[in-house]
């Protein structure tokens, strides 16, 4: 009974109050709506204010009203009594969060429920799309490659044909025919392909060659010109009219027949084979080889018994030169040069010794 009476006591305390709190806010809109009576435009305002009286009339009776009913529970929460959940605030989180479609500002999200299936559906789907990608991706550059590569150098538009190879400086002692052989080696080949210092070597190892020089004019041309020196000298046997022509190093250019001899000095030999490999017969060669074009056209006759007795005919004026071995064959050749052509020096001499180049002997 005493819990009872306690409880209705505080029912009474809070009517009580709430009764004293809407009086005093009775008197003070009258006190208000008094004042406001006084002057035109407090008139006209007045049903705002009156609308915003009753507004927080309504605030303060529902605000009181629940102070009483929390008040109730913690009352009888405090008592040992059964709490009633129907006042207690209700705030279903699970519901909130399984309804929201969008975020705090606004935006349209992915619904919080996930099925996982489907998302494990789409990650598969993804990753098939990304490698087939990938895989198409790959083929294509393989193929473009692959394309450029057959287009430059298995495709007919620079394959290297022998009719597409011209040939310049080639003269009777290095035949053009002997040039071709060793560039068409490269017929076949397409033009990116062909290796032009291949053909420049072998062309380099032809005696009498001083110089060649390839180039490819796109797409499908190929130039080869050489520099073909004229022979050190010619090497003639007694028994036939065939000369071989030789370079300065005594390697055989060619061999031909009915040639002319003009301005090549021509060596007698008894065998060719034989005389290639005979020291006297290369003295005789260097030393002629190493002549003035002037001074070489003016020699009709060598001869070269041994190596240090190598003598050559000038026919103009009938006089012979010794030279004796090629050393010091530059200074040999300013003394010669020297008294050769002077009267005054030569005299009626036939024959100027210069194996000695210090002592130079004219007989």
């Amino acid at each position: 009974m005493g819990r009872v009476r306690s409880s209705k006591s505080y029912d009474a305390d809070a009517n009580n109050s709430h009764r004293r709190t809407v009086s005093s806010l009775n008197i003070a809109r009258t006190e208000e709506s008094r004042s406001n009576k006084s002057s035109s435009s407090a008139s006209r305002s007045s049903a705002s204010s009156l609308r915003k009286d009753q507004r927080f009339q309504r605030h303060i009776i529902s605000q009181n009203t629940s102070q009483i009913r929390v008040a109730d529970v913690n009352e009888k929460n405090h008592q040992g009594k059964f709490v009633d959940a129907r006042l207690l605030p209700k705030l279903d989180f699970v519901r909130k969060t399984l309804s929201q479609t969008s975020g705090s500002l606004g935006m349209i999200t992915r619904p919080r429920i996930i099925n996982f299936r489907e998302r494990l559906k789409e990650r598969k789907s993804a990753y098939l799309q990304f490698t087939v990608k990938r895989i198409l991706a790959i083929l294509a550059v393989i193929a473009s490659v692959s394309a450029i590569v057959w287009f430059l150098f298995f495709s007919p538009v620079f394959l290297l044909k022998s009719s597409d190879i011209s040939i310049s400086g080639s003269n009777e002692w290095v035949s053009e025919q002997k040039i071709a052989s060793i560039a068409s080696t490269q017929v076949g080949k397409s033009l990116f392909l062909v290796s032009s210092q291949e053909v420049i070597n072998q062309l380099n190892d032809i005696p009498g060659v001083t110089e060649a020089k390839v180039s490819k004019n796109f797409p499908n041309g190929l130039h080869v010109s050489v520099h073909a020196q004229r022979p050190a000298a010619m090497l003639k046997t007694r028994d036939s009219n065939k000369l071989t022509a030789v370079d300065a190093k005594g390697r055989v250019l060619n061999a031909v027949a009915q040639v002319t001899t003009q301005g090549i000095p021509v060596i007698e030999v008894s065998n060719v084979q034989r005389s290639l490999n005979n020291r006297a017969v290369l003295e005789a060669v260097k030393i002629v080889s190493s002549l003035s074009e002037s001074l070489r056209a003016r020699v009709t006759k060598v001869s070269a018994k041994t190596q240090d007795s190598v003598e050559t005919e000038l026919g103009d004026v009938k006089k012979t030169i010794i030279w004796g071995n090629s050393s010091q064959i530059e200074l040999k050749k300013a003394i010669v040069a020297k008294i050769i052509d002077d009267p005054s020096k030569i005299g009626n001499k036939r024959s100027l010794d210069v194996s000695a180049p210090v002592r130079p002997i004219l007989k």
